[in-house]
């Protein structure tokens, strides 16, 4: 069995369960980000392999290349820490092959657990990330096909993605031409609500 699936997910995500040298090399290389980023690298390195697949070194490398300004690079983290985060529920490897139900009905749990459940929210807040970077990385219909699982699989918006959406398509109005600094904002709404707010801006730019 896969070490990393022997780790209770909960704890890890918090950072427990990691190798005290994999994290010493993190610690390491969160102080030398912005002085010296190819030490910094080096450290993540080291506890990548000590500890290929926990959590917490992945956020780190996500972090370390965030930040660095290489987004394409941090997407690529993304897509490692979905694999990893759908290991630790169940789910498909590839979040394109998870079922479009809410997520807390595919794992047995009560509506508001996604508020709290460390392994549920990890994998939310990891697509959402990506639906972001995609966004940034002006890769609009990749980060439309993420903000659709997303809208799917957490139709309450407990991670905020419909915010991401309402970018998304904005984006997509001034692409057509459209002036969307005339625009009024949008009253700030939440939850469900804040999907549903999207929807017919959704319709008029897809042509539905």
């Amino acid at each position: 069995m896969d070490a990393a699936a022997d780790l209770d997910f909960d704890h890890a995500v918090l950072g427990g369960g990691l190798p005290p040298l994999a994290e010493a090399a993190l610690s390491a290389a969160g102080q030398h980000r912005s002085s010296d980023p190819m030490r910094a690298m080096a450290l993540l390195m080291k506890a990548q392999d000590l500890a290929p697949e926990h959590p917490a070194v992945l956020i780190a490398f996500y972090r370390h290349h965030f930040y660095g300004h290489r987004l394409a690079a941090a997407r690529d983290v993304a897509r490692r820490a979905l694999v990893v985060g759908a290991r630790s529920l169940g789910l498909p490897a590839l979040w394109r092959e998870v079922p479009r139900t809410p997520l807390h009905q595919q794992l047995g749990l009560a509506p508001d657990a996604l508020r709290t459940d460390a392994p549920s929210r990890f994998y939310l807040f990891t697509l959402k990330g990506y639906a972001y970077l995609s966004l940034r990385l002006a890769d609009l219909a990749e980060a439309g096909e993420a903000l659709a699982q997303l809208r799917a699989i957490d139709p309450d918006d407990w991670v905020g993605a419909a915010l991401l959406e309402t970018v998304r398509l904005r984006a997509l109005a001034a692409a057509a031409g459209e002036d969307i600094d005339e625009q009024p904002a949008p009253a700030a709404v939440f939850g469900a609500a804040a999907w549903a707010r999207t929807a017919p801006a959704a319709a008029l730019a897809t042509g539905a």
